[in-house]
Order: structure tokens, then C-alpha cells, then sequence
């Protein structure tokens, strides 16, 4: 008797799992345009990119670990940052 109310018990689940939720009500499709938030261009992107690359490339070529800070943060730090700091003030002037 016991097989029986096992595999009555399994029959139930299923059409609970499969049944049910196609006799309730669709949820309310919410709206999928964001408000407020603008997406990254790939001009945006690219620089997002170049700002991890070059620090690296210029890394490996000067050997920082090796003696060459001073030239490191010349070469591969200071032109990202003066890069994102001119964006940072064109980009107010557009906004």
C-alpha cells in the first residue's frame, strides 16, 4: 500500500509543479527600460579596457619590481589618470 500513496504523492507534486502555475494569473510584466541610467558606449568601454592593458603592458616592459618605479607611474599610471580626469571635465561640459 505504501508504493501506491508514493507514487500518488509523486503524481500530485508534479501536476502541482506543472499544472497550478499555468491556472494563476500572469504576474504584471514590470517595464524593462531603465530610468535615470545610460549605458556604456564602446568608446566608454575601450577606455575602460586600455586602463587596465597599458598599466600591465607598461609593467612587464619597465620592470617596476626591478627599480623603475619613478618611470612606471610617469609612463603607466599618470597618463590613464590625466586621461580620465579630461573626460571627467568634457564630460560635464556635454551634461
Amino acid at each position: 500500500m505504501t508504493g501506491i500513496t508514493e507514487i500518488l504523492v509523486l503524481f500530485l507534486l508534479i501536476c502541482a509543479v506543472l499544472i497550478v502555475p499555468r491556472m494563476m494569473a500572469p504576474a504584471p510584466k514590470k517595464s524593462t527600460a531603465r530610468k535615470g541610467k545610460k549605458r556604456l558606449t564602446a568608446r566608454l568601454r575601450a577606455g575602460i579596457v586600455l586602463s587596465g592593458l597599458v598599466p600591465v603592458v607598461v609593467a612587464l616592459v619597465l620592470k617596476p619590481w626591478a627599480g623603475n618605479i619613478i618611470s612606471f607611474v610617469i609612463f603607466g599610471i599618470l597618463p590613464i589618470a590625466l586621461a580620465w580626469g579630461w573626460f571627467w571635465i568634457i564630460s560635464a561640459r556635454k551634461g
